[in-house]
């Protein structure tokens, strides 16, 4: 495609600003449904978008997507043959027209019509994929984390600077309205100086199993799912969600849910890079394949700004503060927490509930896959809205390359077996050589994302 299609599609797209002003909370007006407004907003007036990665989370970003009044999915890609055609079958339900299918998203980027990508891809094609539709002139709205790696996240701070382009990382509480007013009340002061933030998630996932070599199933592209990854054997407990527990793809749960909470606590309280990072714990519940730790607490030091501290247990449910996913913030006059819920509570410091936030919204914080789309849509209208009129984003490239740094720091420390030294002005591991060997991954040859 040529620079100039690109840029006057992109144009038309930003001059035309029917935006958020149609959309209530959860992004369709009760009584109609995706269609409805189809008829009634013009098809060359919505963000065309394609789907990558649609399995799972995907999916559900697909759902939401597509029930947008002001966006069309246009392409739907998966190396699962089976998790494209029952996406692209839920899309036909919200949208007037049905999105084709192509099993290789490379070919999707070739396309003139498409405005944006969204990926949902496993961890170790977010950053590399991004890069790839961001040369290709694209808008990227891209799962959280950000990366695999530390370098693959300063690679996307670097593309956007470059091309320009929008990248919206799906830390979607950024964009949840009684979590910002919580956020906002805290930096008023409402709990003093806050120098002190503990995060947590808990489940009670299931053991993994050892996995045994398989024949590729017919339906799955295991080349390309693997894509920058050196290669390794099929095994038959990878996909679909495994893979998130193994170094080779997945960053374990501190990057899988520790990233939500912890870019929570990172923005509360107002901090970028730490000075000092330690983490400890293992894979305790089960002996099996899984490689990343299932009991994890990561410190992370901000110098005399404070503490972010985060817990992560996937195999003992047992909630903190009444809840299973949370961050409370501890300050001079008491202490601010926000669940996984669109609501926060504020108490003084002898522990009296002083203010109670609500939201109506139902959310299963368990949910693997869709737990708040109501909320979500909002991060996708604020996505729109930068493409459209240059609205700031509320989780931009580098906030969500600073956010999710932190817990790579994390898994770092916990890999090379001591403490990180850091350089506060931009994140930088120093003297620990061991430490530094996790910096960056080893590629596929061949496939070694690049800004040029």
């Amino acid at each position: 495609m040529t620079n100039r299609t690109n840029t006057s599609r992109r144009a038309f797209i930003k001059s035309t600003a029917i935006g958020a002003s149609a959309i209530t909370f959860g992004g369709i007006l009760p009584g109609f449904s995706a269609k409805s407004y189809a008829n009634i907003i013009g098809a060359n007036e919505k963000v065309r978008v394609g789907m990558v990665g649609v399995n799972a989370r995907g999916l559900a970003l697909a759902n939401n997507f597509s029930s947008q009044p002001n966006c069309e999915v246009a392409y739907v890609s998966d190396v699962d043959s089976r998790a494209a055609d029952k996406c692209i079958s839920q899309i036909e339900k919200n949208q007037s027209r049905k999105p084709k299918a192509d099993g290789d998203f490379r070919k999707v980027l070739e396309k003139k019509d498409v405005d944006a990508m969204i990926i949902a891809t496993p961890d170790h094609w977010h950053a590399p994929a991004a890069i790839l539709a961001s040369k290709a002139n694209k808008h990227v709205y891209l799962e959280k984390p950000c990366s695999h790696n530390p370098h693959e996240g300063e690679l996307l701070v670097e593309v956007v600077k470059k091309y320009k382009n929008v990248i919206q990382m799906g830390n979607q509480r950024r964009s949840w309205p009684n979590v910002a007013a919580g956020i906002a009340e805290l930096h008023a002061g409402v709990i003093g100086r806050a120098y002190f933030a503990k995060t947590w998630y808990t489940n009670n996932r299931a053991s993994i199993g050892i996995g045994k070599e398989a024949a590729i199933p017919d339906w799955l592209n295991f080349d390309l799912w693997q894509g920058p990854a050196p290669r390794k054997s099929y095994k038959d407990n990878i996909l679909h969600y495994n893979w998130h527990w193994f170094w080779h793809w997945g960053t374990g749960e501190a990057l899988n849910n520790g990233t939500h909470m912890v870019d929570l606590a990172r923005w509360g309280l107002q901090v970028d890079y730490p000075t000092k990072v330690t983490s400890s714990g293992g894979r305790y519940r089960f002996q099996d394949d899984w490689e990343t730790p299932d009991t994890q607490v990561i410190s992370l030091e901000f110098g005399d700004k404070g503490t972010i501290t985060w817990e992560g247990r996937s195999c003992n449910g047992r909630t903190i503060e009444g809840a299973s996913v949370g961050v409370i913030f501890y300050g001079e006059k008491g202490s601010l927490q926000i669940n996984g819920d669109n609501g926060y509570k504020i108490y003084d410091l002898q522990n009296k509930l002083v203010k109670e936030v609500k939201n109506a919204a139902t959310i299963d914080t368990r949910n693997l896959t869709n737990p708040s789309q109501a909320l979500d849509a909002l991060h996708i209208q604020n996505f729109f809205d930068s493409i459209k009129k240059g609205t700031n984003l509320n989780s931009d490239i580098i906030s969500g390359h600073q956010s999710t740094l932190l817990v790579q720091l994390g898994n770092i420390a916990q890999r090379s077996g001591g403490l990180l030294k850091i350089d506060p002005s931009n994140g930088h591991i120093l003297e620990n050589e061991a430490a530094l060997d996790y910096w960056r991954r080893t590629y596929e040859p061949g496939w070694e994302p690049t800004i040029d």
